[in-house]
């Protein structure tokens, strides 16, 4: 089971409201969060070297989040699923939802990114992990599965770390470990046969209370102007009189 999110596309630059409620996303491409794209990657790549039987792609967002399931199953994904509901929601939120989707579908591997380019916020894929009791590995550069057990290396600070987990579990993925494949337009035409299955959050029974209020989105500041100095001797006394040196 891949977990994707529906996200403004990274080439896309994004502007705050004026009255600061969020980001205008009006008339802005959509995309698959990159992260997510990945962990789709990799799961069709585990299904073609006959270590799966089955790719499902589920998103738990607004109805418009179907053209992101569409392109999911262009990619190679068998079937998609996607638990509609209005208006964004917080990670502990998603991870409940996914994880009543896990008890549905009972998944030998979860997959999704690390965390979504629109919040960075990278807590659902580890809120799931706890919900459903199971071993996670996030930040996964490399994915090899043996058996019942599966290998990731993660990118640490101190270099690369090692970890082995037992299956089932959740992994999050990082850029470094596939790149994606280009969908083709014979693949598009047939993903629109492709089953998609559409359910509530409601229906779930999932409590969809928010924990947190955000009050005011606002742009970062303007990076200030930079100087020029005329050599070595310059640049030094102007470190000093900024007390980096």
């Amino acid at each position: 089971m891949v977990c994707i999110k529906r996200v403004v596309d990274y080439n896309v630059r994004v502007r705050v409201k004026p009255d600061g409620s969020g980001v205008a996303i009006d008339g802005l491409k959509m995309s698959i969060n990159p992260f997510d794209e990945i962990a789709l990657e990799e799961a069709l790549r585990i299904k073609e070297r006959g270590q799966a039987g089955e790719v499902l792609v589920v998103s738990v967002g607004g109805g418009d989040a179907q053209q992101q399931l569409r392109t999911g199953l262009a990619m190679g994904a068998d079937r998609a699923l996607l638990v509609e509901t209005a208006g964004p929601l917080e990670p502990l939120i998603v991870a409940r939802a996914l994880r009543a989707l896990v008890a549905r579908e009972r998944p030998d591997l979860v997959l999704l990114g690390k965390q979504a380019i629109d919040d960075d916020h990278a807590q659902t894929g580890q809120m799931l992990a706890a919900l459903w009791d199971r071993p996670q590995a996030t930040f996964a550069s490399r994915l090899e599965i043996v058996g019942t057990r599966a290998t990731v290396t993660r990118e640490v600070d101190a270099g690369l770390e090692v970890v082995e987990v037992d299956l089932p579990a959740v992994v999050t993925t990082d850029l470094r470990l596939n790149q994606p494949r280009y969908v083709k337009l014979p693949e598009i035409l047939k993903a629109k046969k492709k089953p998609l299955d559409v359910l509530t959050l409601e229906s779930l029974g999932i409590d969809t209370s928010p924990q947190h209020v955000v009050e005011r989105v606002e742009p970062p500041a303007p990076r200030p102007r930079g100087i020029r100095v005329q050599d070595a001797a310059e640049l030094v006394g102007v470190l000093r009189q900024r007390g980096v040196l």
